[in-house]
């Protein structure tokens, strides 16, 4: 099955647990019309670079899964009329590198970037 990764950004005013409660809630979705979530990752609360349906932070969601095409274009359906998700960003994987993901490691344990010119 094709793989993905998924970013969601959720409305600012949400708890941390009902945040945390839309990937099982989006993870149950894709799970019933056949695929499986893979991994997750809470990035926490995060200030967007402009405003958002009058909100200027979100809670940030990061998905890794694993489903056809069809469950996939179903879970986006349901976050597109969900009133807490405010965007998804999905994008399709050759394969699912190894977690933490760049956003949770810290700066010492990224690798270097290379030198301006």
């Amino acid at each position: 099955m094709p793989l993905y990764e998924h970013v969601m950004i959720a409305r600012q005013d949400l708890s941390n647990t009902q945040a945390e409660g839309l990937i099982e809630h989006f993870g149950t979705i894709l799970s019933d019309n056949g695929g499986t979530l893979v991994d997750h990752e809470y990035w926490g609360v995060k200030t967007m670079a402009y405003k958002i349906n009058k909100n200027r932070k979100g809670h940030y969601i990061f998905l890794r899964t694993d489903a056809a095409a069809p469950a996939v274009k179903e879970m986006e359906r349901l976050m597109g009329l969900h009133d807490d998700v405010m965007r998804v960003l999905t994008i399709k994987m050759d394969e699912h590198k190894e977690l933490p993901s760049v956003q949770m490691q810290k700066r010492d344990e990224r690798p270097e970037r290379r030198e301006r010119r």
